[in-house]
């Protein structure tokens, strides 16, 4: 088995994940605190001694019948690979919030300025069609915002590799309308369309796109 690690920074249900993945998992390891997306999932490479490691997010609640067994062939142990995941808001089901196994050698080598780091670490990339996880992010108004606003710009501003234009909006659609009456559901939607308005009105500037890893600055809109 590869080693597993736990990101958290800020998420208020984060040790209560942490507890149910340990329970299952009891080798699981946890990297907490650090300041910075790409800064994180540096650490956490450092931490691992497998050539490939799997990244949990702090609001991930892994699924009953998910073993983080996967084993990678030998001809993609250079590729990102990436779970499905469920959105408990607008029943989206794709990678966002999802498993996911990289890389350790190249993940410590990602560049800090990219503004999707996942699909910085590689240029090969492997979507796994079974859902891992459901993306519990909604648990209070910022960071459901949070969450919606930075996924909004990545899709509107088709910073992704290998996105499809038909999917994208699809899925963006689906983020900007759907789920108002769930757990912090008009949040979710009101972060989804700042995000897309964002993305589309920035796209290709990277200073601007970046700043969407910077949690402060997403505070900032975010209370405006």
């Amino acid at each position: 088995m590869y080693d597993i690690v736990f990101i958290s920074y800020q998420e208020p249900n984060a040790d209560e994940n942490w507890e149910l993945l340990k329970k299952r998992f009891p080798t699981a390891k946890r990297v907490h605190g650090i300041k910075g997306i790409h800064q994180a999932h540096i650490e956490s490479a450092k931490k691992c001694f497998t050539k490939m490691f799997w990244i949990v997010d702090a609001d991930a609640v892994i699924m009953d019948d998910f073993n983080f067994d996967y084993e990678i062939p030998d001809h993609q142990l250079d590729h990102v690979h990436v779970w499905t995941a469920l959105n408990p808001i607008n029943n989206l089901e794709y990678g966002y919030g999802g498993v996911k196994l990289f890389p350790r050698k190249l993940t410590l080598l990602v560049n800090v300025n990219s503004t999707d780091m996942t699909t910085s670490i590689s240029n090969k990339f492997k979507a796994m069609p079974e859902v891992s996880n459901i993306s519990t992010f909604n648990t209070d108004p910022f960071n459901t915002w949070k969450s919606a606003f930075r996924e909004c710009v990545k899709l509107s501003s088709k910073i992704i590799q290998g996105q499809q234009n038909k999917e994208t909006e699809i899925r963006l659609t689906q983020w900007c309308t759907e789920g108002k009456d769930k757990s912090f559901g008009k949040y979710c939607i009101a972060g989804a369309l700042a995000g897309k308005e964002y993305g589309e009105k920035y796209k290709g500037d990277s200073s601007a796109l970046k700043l969407i890893n910077d949690f402060e600055w997403l505070e900032r809109q975010f209370n405006a």
